[in-house]
């Protein structure tokens, strides 16, 4: 099974379109994935590398006197920056669905690399005392300020730019991306724990990864700037029947999507986080293993979820949203406690073996969600009908998921109790799954 994306010219044809995209060229839609892929990449680099540090960031932010509990306050401040994303899905929605997704997306990743940017640039708490996670906290809430309309515009971007049988493939791009920010989060983090010794890591080390959020921001930026706005949102402007408070109207017209996509949303949020973020640090953490060997697991495993991504988003738009949605979150209560049994084993090989398992069934769910949620609400409240389920989902569960594995851990003295809070997820997911209609058959909603 191969772990490479598909081309730009794959993804760009020769399917026919419908609707407002049916005349968009084979080079316009190679633009479009390639502008997508690149700038939601840049984002989730900037926002992942956090977490991929965290047990080195909780020793310079944080007193040691108790190491549990400077980790537990490193992914507090990782869940508290998520608590303003909502936030953010009303304003990047509004803007997105307002004055146009390019918009929003081009300015969403100047914020982002600007604040990660300074990250780099803080003190430790041994030189300025408690300003150094105050300052810490601030910076990684305008982080999750400008994270809340990423996703949801670059798969409304690219869903609305997408051939009608396509959908799903070009939607994958974006978990595709967010999965290949990850990826280089990890390799750098691999690297600098490898090469460099701990103390080095700890008194500049861990700084060189945010530094290189300003260089990669502007490439980003540029690349967007110089797209077009997509079919259906200009034609919705060309008619002057975009939304003057897309919100109202989302709470108005569409509260049922609204729900059904936040509870869509919880497998994606808790499994995202918990598998490929808060991983590295669980295995050396709670299991012992060295940070070298933690961070190697994640990246292979992280390489395999990149392919399996695109081969879910074909797949969903063969057999449908639904059907590959209900199968992740039952395969999700079946198998995830096993296999965090598994992970404590302490052999290497299995330990990679069960993040790519883990990962692979992930995919099923992250290939599939951007398509689904992007279909579910009609074009004029399109960004902020994704933008507010996603991010009221994560905000609640994906962003404390880390926090929340490691209480768990603290409180039942069980290994295996992230594993748990993963099946609950997958639970509601499967729930709210079941009271949705079928989407990827049907054309986009204008109205």
């Amino acid at each position: 099974m191969s772990n490479e994306a598909p081309s730009p010219a794959t993804l760009a044809g020769p399917s026919p379109g419908s609707g407002v995209n049916g005349d968009v060229s084979r080079e316009t839609r190679r633009k479009v994935v390639t502008a997508s892929f690149i700038g939601n990449f840049v984002e989730w680099f900037d926002y992942a590398v956090y977490g991929y540090l965290a047990a080195t960031i909780s020793s310079v932010f944080f007193p040691e006197a108790d190491r549990q509990a400077a980790l537990l306050a490193t992914f507090g401040v990782f869940a508290v920056s998520f608590f303003v994303r909502p936030l953010g899905g009303f304003v990047w929605g509004h803007i997105g669905d307002r004055l146009g997704r390019r918009k929003a997306l081009s300015l969403s990743i100047v914020i982002m690399s600007v604040s990660t940017f300074c990250i780099a640039l803080i003190p430790g708490y041994a030189s300025i005392g408690m300003m150094a996670p105050v300052l810490l906290l601030l910076i990684r809430i305008v982080q999750g300020f400008s994270a809340a309309g990423e996703y949801a515009g670059a798969s409304a971007f690219l869903v609305e730019y997408a051939p009608a049988n396509k959908r799903g493939l070009y939607a994958a791009v974006v978990p595709a991306s967010t999965a290949a920010g990850l990826l280089l989060g990890s390799l750098i983090a691999a690297l600098l724990s490898t090469v460099l010794t701990p103390e080095e890591l700890h008194e500049w080390g861990w700084r060189l990864p945010f530094l290189l959020a300003a260089p990669m921001g502007l490439i980003g930026r540029y690349i967007r700037t110089k797209l077009e706005d997509t079919p259906a949102f200009q034609a919705l402007a060309a008619e002057d029947h975009t939304v003057k408070t897309p919100v109202l109207a989302m709470f108005r017209t569409y509260r049922k999507q609204l729900i059904i996509a936040t509870g869509a949303v919880l497998l994606n949020a808790v499994g995202f986080y918990v598998i490929l973020s808060y991983m590295p640090t669980y295995l050396s953490e709670e299991l012992g293993f060295g940070a070298a060997e933690s961070f190697l697991a994640t990246t292979i495993a992280l390489a395999s979820y990149i392919g399996f991504i695109f081969l879910t988003g074909i797949a969903s738009d063969r057999f449908g949203r639904k059907r590959m949605l209900i199968t992740a979150s039952l395969l999700f209560i079946v198998l995830t406690v096993p296999a965090f049994m598994l992970l404590d084993t302490g052999n290497f090989l299995v330990i990679v073996l069960v993040q790519i398992l883990l990962g692979a069934m992930l995919t099923l769910n992250d290939g599939t969600l951007p398509s689904f949620l992007a279909e579910l609400f009609p074009t004029r409240v399109r960004y902020t009908g994704f933008a507010v389920s996603f991010n009221l989902s994560n905000a609640l569960f994906g962003g404390t998921a880390p926090f929340m594995a490691t209480l768990l851990i603290g409180l039942t003295q069980s290994k295996v109790a992230p594993g748990w809070y993963l099946v609950a997820a997958s639970i509601v997911s499967l729930v709210a799954v079941l009271f949705a209609s079928e989407t990827s058959r049907k054309p986009l909603r204008q109205e």
